[in-house]
């Protein structure tokens, strides 16, 4: 399994478009929690969006964004990863003492 960052330009934000983020928010949510999507950001001024995607392919990342609500507004510009290093919050270890 490959990882793909995709950079999505996004158009204006419409009424349309609005109305669609909690879907959006929704999907993204569900992908995470199986693990197609590992991380989702969006710039402050709203115009650009990257996630990080697990797939066997380019097609496989098309075939998962293709289910964003939000798609139609979207630009997507995709590349494969070589690595993708990730900070991870850690638990500290319960003790029974």
């Amino acid at each position: 399994m490959s990882q793909f960052m995709v950079e999505f330009t996004l158009a204006e934000m419409d009424a349309a478009f609005m109305a669609k983020i909690p879907s959006q928010r929704a999907k993204i949510n569900e992908m995470m929690e199986q693990g197609r999507i590992l991380s989702y950001s969006l710039s402050a001024d709203r115009a650009k969006l990257w996630c990080i995607v697990n797939g066997e392919s380019e097609f496989d990342v098309l075939e998962t964004i293709s289910e964003f609500p939000l798609i139609n507004y979207m630009k997507p510009d995709i590349s494969e990863l070589m690595f993708n290093n990730v900070v991870s919050l850690r638990v500290p270890m319960f003790s029974l003492n």
